[in-house]
C-alpha cells in the first residue's frame, strides 16, 4: 500500500485508514451488517446471525496473512471470507452455511472501500476547511496590502495581496462543495449478489440493502454498480480538482518565496525545511508536498477514467485497476491538503518587501506607464474587489 516516500508525502492518518486492519475491519462491517438484516427478515436464523456478528471482530484475524493471500485467490474478499466461516464455525458449525450469504466478493469490497473512503474525506475537508479559515483571513488583512501582480512569470501591474488570497481560496470553497455533494451520490452500499440481481435473497434484497446503508450510514443505490462505475470515479475527478487547486496555491508561495522576491513565506521551526548541506537554506516543504500530489493526481485519476469500460456484469482486470489506484488518489489528495494546512494559518508576509518589489519596478518605467499601471487607485479597486468577493464566499459556503 505504501512505501517510505509515499509515508512522507502523505499522513500517518490517512495511511492508517488505508492500511490492512482498517480495511478489513470495514468488510467485517459489512459481513456483520449483512447478517443483521437478513435475520430481521427471516433470510437466515437468528442464532446464525448473532453468531456471524459475534466473529466479525477486527481483532479475531490476521489482517496481514488474509492480504497475503489475496494475490493468489484473485480477491481480498475471498480469503476474508473463507477465515470468516472457520472462525465462526469454531463457535457454531451450524451457522457457517449463512455467513455471506447471496453477496458476492465485489459487494463487500465496494462497501468497505466506501467507508473508508468516508473515513478519508472526513480529514481532506478537516485540513481544507483549515487553509479556507486561513486564506480568508489573510485575505481580509491584506485587502489594502499593495503587491506586483504577475502574467506569464513577469511584473504586470499593481494588484493587492489580499485579492490574491481570495483568488487562492475560492476554488477551494466550490471545490468542498461539489466534493460533498459528489460524495453523498458516491458513497454507496454495493449489494448485488453474484451478477447483481440478488437472486439468492427470495425476493427481499431491496429491503436487505435498506437495511444495511441505514446501519452503514451509505446511500442506498437504484442498483448494484458492479460495472456502473460513474458517480464513483465522479468522485475521484473531484479529489483530482480540489488537489489542482491546493497545488495551484504551492506553486505561487513556492515562487513568492524565492530569495530574489521573499514576499511571503512558510512558517520556520527547527527540523522543517533545512539542508543536509546549506545551513541558510529553509526549503518551502507544505509547497513541495502539494506540488507532488498535484503533480501525480492526474495519473491517478486518468487511471480510473481508463478502467471504467467493465466486461458485462463484472470485470476483469478494470475494477482491479482501480481499488489500486484509489488510495494512492485519497492519499495524495490528504497530503497536500495537510501540508497547507500546516503552513497557511501561519503564513509569513512582508508587506514591506512588497512595497519594495512594486516600486522597483514602477521606477524602471517611464513615468507615464507607472502612472497609468501603478497609481494607489489600481490597488484601492483591488481592495474594494477584495472584500466584496470574500463577502460572497462567506455567504456561499
Amino acid at each position: 500500500m505504501s512505501n517510505v516516500f509515499e509515508g512522507f508525502l502523505s499522513t500517518p492518518e490517512i495511511l492508517e485508514a488505508f492500511g490492512e486492519r482498517n480495511f478489513v475491519a470495514a468488510m467485517l462491517r459489512f459481513e456483520a451488517a449483512l447478517a443483521r438484516a437478513q435475520a430481521a427478515l427471516g433470510l437466515i436464523p437468528e442464532a446464525a446471525a448473532q453468531s456471524i456478528i459475534g466473529t466479525c471482530k477486527a481483532d479475531l484475524f490476521d489482517a496481514a496473512k488474509i492480504v497475503r493471500e489475496s494475490g493468489r485467490a484473485g480477491s481480498l474478499a475471498e480469503p476474508l471470507v473463507r477465515s470468516l466461516k472457520e472462525t465462526v464455525g469454531l463457535f457454531n458449525q451450524e451457522a457457517v452455511p449463512f455467513v455471506h450469504l447471496g453477496c458476492t466478493s465485489q459487494d463487500v469490497i465496494d462497501t468497505a472501500m466506501a467507508l473508508v473512503t468516508r473515513e478519508a474525506l472526513l480529514m481532506i475537508e478537516a485540513d481544507v476547511q483549515t487553509s479556507i479559515a486561513a486564506l480568508c483571513q489573510l485575505a481580509e488583512r491584506h485587502a489594502d496590502t499593495p503587491c506586483l501582480a504577475r502574467t506569464l512569470m513577469q511584473p504586470a501591474s499593481v494588484t493587492s495581496f489580499g485579492f490574491t488570497c481570495v483568488a487562492w481560496v475560492a476554488p477551494l470553497t466550490r471545490s468542498m462543495k461539489r466534493l460533498r455533494a459528489t460524495a453523498s451520490h458516491a458513497l454507496q452500499l454495493q449489494l448485488g449478489g453474484v451478477v447483481g440481481t440478488l437472486s439468492q435473497m427470495q425476493g427481499r434484497g431491496p429491503e436487505v440493502a435498506a437495511r444495511m446503508a441505514a446501519e452503514l450510514q451509505l446511500g442506498v443505490p437504484q442498483a448494484a454498480w458492479h460495472t456502473q462505475r460513474d458517480e464513483w470515479v465522479a468522485l475521484g475527478c473531484e479529489l483530482g480538482l480540489l488537489s489542482g487547486s491546493l497545488g495551484k496555491i504551492a506553486r505561487d508561495i513556492s515562487l513568492l518565496g524565492q530569495f530574489e522576491i521573499a514576499e511571503v513565506s512558510e512558517p520556520s521551526e527547527p527540523g522543517r525545511g533545512g539542508s543536509s548541506t546549506l545551513p541558510h537554506k529553509r526549503n518551502p516543504v507544505a509547497c513541495m508536498a502539494a506540488l507532488a500530489a498535484a503533480q501525480r493526481t492526474p495519473q491517478r485519476v486518468a487511471a480510473l477514467l481508463a478502467a471504467m469500460p467493465h466486461e458485462h456484469d463484472r470485470s476483469l482486470g478494470g475494477w482491479q485497476t482501480e481499488l489500486a489506484e484509489w488510495p494512492q488518489l485519497l492519499m495524495s489528495v490528504h497530503g497536500s491538503a495537510r501540508a497547507m494546512a500546516g503552513a497557511l494559518p501561519a503564513l509569513r508576509v512582508d508587506a514591506q518587501r512588497m512595497r519594495s518589489n512594486l516600486d522597483a519596478v514602477r521606477a524602471s518605467l517611464p513615468r507615464a506607464v507607472a502612472d497609468q499601471w501603478f497609481a494607489p487607485a489600481l490597488a484601492q479597486h483591488a481592495s474594494q474587489l477584495t472584500l466584496a468577493q470574500l463577502a460572497r464566499l462567506r455567504k456561499t459556503s
